[in-house]
């Protein structure tokens, strides 16, 4: 009898800890059961450069997430990439001069669309373009001019 009981507890704990390891899991990934219920409406942005940012990725507007990166594809028309957002239906101030950029959080974070509201009348509606854009800044590149224009003072 003694030792059902010791399996049952050893079952227990076991059961807690993928219980546990699953949240975490679930907390680290980003994923939230409460983005499924979330009422969105769709924008888009086109940027020459979208380095590192990838689907899932957070849209902000002064530091707060109001959205979240849908899909990225590339335009065959203007071959520049093009990013599908879906943002929280709340967020109804986007005005049509606003500017949308990729910004990096930290030095070496993860990357975030940030939109930077305008000060137009006009509001963007669902499906809408936002024009004015400012692409990634690509590390790799910085670097390669730094080098280079280090090597030409020599």
């Amino acid at each position: 009898m003694q030792s059902r009981n010791i399996e049952i507890t050893v079952g227990v704990f076991i059961l807690l800890g993928i219980v546990a390891l699953s949240f975490l899991v679930i907390q680290v990934s980003g994923l939230s059961f409460a983005d499924a219920r979330r009422d969105t409406y769709r924008l888009s942005a086109q940027f020459n450069t979208v380095a590192g940012l990838a689907p899932r990725a957070k849209v902000m507007v002064a530091g707060v997430a109001v959205g979240h990166v849908t899909a990225i594809h590339i335009d065959p028309v203007t071959v520049r990439a093009v990013v599908d957002m879906a943002i929280d239906s709340e967020v109804d101030y986007l005005t049509t001069d606003s500017i949308a950029s990729i910004k990096t959080a930290g030095v070496l974070g993860e990357q975030y669309v940030s939109i930077a509201v305008g000060g137009a009348e006009d509001i963007l509606q669902p499906g809408d373009t936002i024009r004015d854009t400012q692409s990634a800044m690509v590390l790799e590149d910085l670097i390669g001019k730094f080098v280079t224009n280090f090597g030409d003072k020599k």
